[in-house]
């Protein structure tokens, strides 16, 4: 299959600014006397940031031209051209990729150029059906990727629809928390806390996150529709509900930046944070009032590159990948 990369200017954009900051600043409701900024929160200067992504390791083979804020592209990893393996990850696994190609790389290693990315799935549906990415100036025409993950509930409905898989498997599980800064200066203690007037929220958009459409069944549970009214319809006109793009990132910088108070998450995001040493802090929420998801990764009939797909499915169900996903925070797939 023809693989073909159109770019304007390849280093002339970035995931973060086009989903993330360039949007923060963009849709950041700025104090005013009728939504005076709450007197706990403290603005950082974008310029003065220590918190841009990737918060991991890039590659070593080759010169190293990412600006932050200008040319930065944390969510697409490896190898673009001519990738004997591609996988499009849901993007909260972010922090699992490095290791877990890694580790799938020693174990296989006739295979060394991978191309993956961690963006929501939603969106990686939409690049699979229009056949390109576009970010900025780039054009990527990837064509069928040989693995796509997402949740459960995402994958079996597109298997339903559209029957483009092969192979499918459950490798994973994880739960939500609500994400604060340090200290938790809002004093935010469940997921009702989030439906204060004030608050300032991050919340992923249910419309192509998939996690936006679990945190509103945990809403239901917290405090029934009139919560879930409450976050996504009244503080969302009021400026005080954020829906992000790509929540994985937005809303930790947005809360590192002072431009959110808190935002729910699934666990390993908040987790993940605390060991980059980020000052960051995870309210747990209950079990009666929490859900679970199910990881699932899923290996296209139409795969590119089959005998590479077939060992990477291999590996994430296999003993060594599963504890690159414990390493992280993930809980085992259901048995």
């Amino acid at each position: 299959m023809s693989r073909r990369i159109s770019i304007g200017l390849l280093v002339g954009l970035s995931a973060v600014g086009l989903l993330g900051v360039v949007s923060l600043r963009a849709q950041y409701t700025r104090p005013t006397a009728a939504h005076p900024k709450p007197a706990n929160v403290q603005l950082v200067s974008l310029a003065e940031n220590p918190y841009w992504p990737p918060w991991c390791m890039p590659p070593q083979n080759g010169k190293n031209f990412t600006i932050d804020m200008i040319d930065n592209l944390p969510d697409l990893h490896g190898d673009i051209v001519n990738p004997q393996l591609v996988i499009y990850f849901a993007g909260n696994q972010f922090m699992v990729v490095p290791d877990l190609l890694k580790a799938f790389c020693a174990e296989h290693p006739e295979i060394k150029r991978i191309f993956a990315e961690t963006l929501p799935p939603g969106i990686e549906a939409d690049q699979i059906e229009k056949g390109a990415l576009i970010i900025g100036n780039c054009r990527i025409a990837m064509g069928c990727p040989d693995v796509y993950t997402g949740g459960k509930g995402r994958i079996e409905e597109l298997q339903k629809s559209k029957k483009w898989f092969s192979r499918i498997e459950h490798y994973a599980r994880n739960r939500l928390a609500i994400m604060v800064p340090k200290g938790n200066p809002a004093d935010i203690h469940s997921l009702k806390d989030l439906g204060s007037k004030t608050l300032l929220v991050s919340m992923p958009n249910p419309k192509w996150e998939g996690i936006g459409k679990r945190i509103l069944e945990a809403y239901k549970k917290a405090g029934g529709n009139a919560l879930v009214r409450t976050i996504m319809t009244d503080k969302v006109q009021e400026g005080t509900t954020f829906l992000t793009h790509i929540h994985h990132r937005q809303t930790p910088l947005r809360i590192l930046l002072g431009m959110s108070q808190a935002g729910p998450v699934w666990y390993t995001e908040a987790k993940f944070q605390q060991t980059l040493g980020h000052p960051i802090q995870l309210v747990t929420i209950p079990d009666s009032e929490n859900v679970t998801a199910v990881y699932t990764a899923a290996m296209f009939r139409k795969a590119p590159h089959r005998t590479a797909a077939k060992k990477f499915m291999d590996f994430l169900v296999s003993e060594k990948g599963q504890a690159v996903y414990k390493k992280y925070g993930f809980e085992p797939p259901p048995k």
